[in-house]
């Protein structure tokens, strides 16, 4: 149904990295699911009504919870979708992330009130009402909600949609709790035994952990989470292709909204190559990676000293302390500086998190090391955690 209307609907469908396509891809499956969310929450309490099944009910009710929830993603998308202005330069893509965040808790609250409802039911079970209608209801709701749960999963990967792909968990969460729904009406049905405040309890379990989970998603989006590893290797990958780049290090992507990222590194280039020239190779390297990766990209220039045998062997010796402290640490931006007469050893140091050493014992470590070497050499060290 999703691929039909948007044939219809939505022009250029198959440019899914294009913001607009995006936006319309999000209003469109929103809207569908509004729509199909309220006939399932009208299906579901006609059900819960007539057998008086609160495990029924408050499935029904967690339905009208997800239409509310596509309400929000669509006003999400549109925000995102709004151009860059003087209070928010980089955009607006994070209000999809804020909308997520909405919706979870939304679905938080909603476990908090069928968790009320069923826990009264444990204690003052009610008689159930049983019929075939109620369960050919249920059974036709988990074919829609797996239905829901494969359209998002499918266009929340082609778009990189992280509320379709949260909507996509909730509607299989959603079939657990529907299929349970229905066994407890099976159960009394066939043995007369009331187990629906009970299931109903499960059920709050479902959909709390539904919540809980799209939070998490949202809240580490909106919180500056990591880039991932493909992605900064592929950078990487990129940068290190041009013969004049000795390393790479620096790498933070800073990420406002799907495909919206700034990018920023650091390059080592020769210390003997020309302020021009290391400034052209730098402006040729930050376009290809804008135009191949879709982001903005400043480029910091690191030189680094190459030309002589006395710098291989401090560089040799550094990198031989370093690997002494931690065989996973390494070091970029080497350099060799005269000042005043005196040699000055300078570079960073990249050391793992969870070191037993602090950092004022391992740069005391280094300049010992290199003291015994050469008294009369100075040295700067700064150290980076990876």
């Amino acid at each position: 149904m999703i691929g039909l209307l948007s044939r219809i609907f939505i022009k250029d469908r198959l440019n899914y990295a294009d913001a607009k396509v995006r936006t319309s891809y999000g209003i469109l499956t929103g809207t569908v699911g509004i729509v199909l969310n309220f006939l399932l929450f009208a299906g579901k309490l006609i059900a819960g009504l007539v057998t008086s099944s609160v495990s029924v009910t408050a499935d029904a009710f967690n339905n009208l919870s997800d239409a509310g929830s596509s309400v929000v993603s669509i006003a999400g998308c549109k925000i995102a979708a709004m151009p860059a202005d003087s209070e928010h330069p980089y955009g607006h893509g994070r209000a999809e992330y804020a909308a997520g965040l909405i919706v979870a808790a939304s679905i938080v609250f909603m476990a908090f009130e069928t968790g009320k409802s069923s826990i009264t039911k444990i204690f003052a079970p009610e008689e159930l009402t049983s019929g075939i209608f109620s369960v050919i209801i249920l059974g036709a709701s988990i074919l829609v909600k797996l239905y829901m749960f494969a359209y998002n999963r499918h266009y929340g990967k082609l778009i990189d949609s992280e509320p379709m792909r949260a909507t996509a968990v909730d509607s299989l969460s959603d079939c657990i709790s529907t299929i349970s729904a229905a066994a407890s009406l099976i159960i009394y049905m066939v043995w007369g035994v009331n187990i629906d405040g009970w299931i109903g309890l499960f059920i709050t379990f479902i959909i709390l952990k539904a919540g809980i989970d799209a939070a998490r998603s949202s809240l580490a989006l909106l919180l500056g989470k990591k880039a991932d590893d493909e992605y900064t290797a592929r950078i990487r990958e990129t940068v290190t292709a041009y013969s004049e780049v000795i390393g790479v290090h620096d790498l933070s992507v800073h990420n406002y909204g799907v495909n919206r990222n700034i990018v920023s590194l650091h390059v080592e280039l020769p210390a003997s190559m020309s302020f021009s020239e290391a400034h052209d190779i730098v402006d040729i390297i930050e376009k290809e990676l804008e135009e191949k990766f879709r982001a903005e990209v400043t480029i910091h220039m690191d030189p680094v000293c190459d030309d002589s045998e006395q710098a291989a062997r401090y560089r040799e010796l550094a990198l031989s302390l370093i690997k002494s402290v931690s065989p996973d640490a390494s070091m970029h931006d080497f350099r060799v500086n005269e000042r005043g007469g005196k040699f000055i050893v300078a570079f960073d140091a990249e050391v793992p998190f969870g070191l037993p050493q602090t950092d004022e014992e391992i740069r005391e470590r280094i300049a010992r090391g290199f003291a015994g070497y050469d008294s009369s050499l100075g040295v700067s060290v700064k150290i980076d955690k990876v």
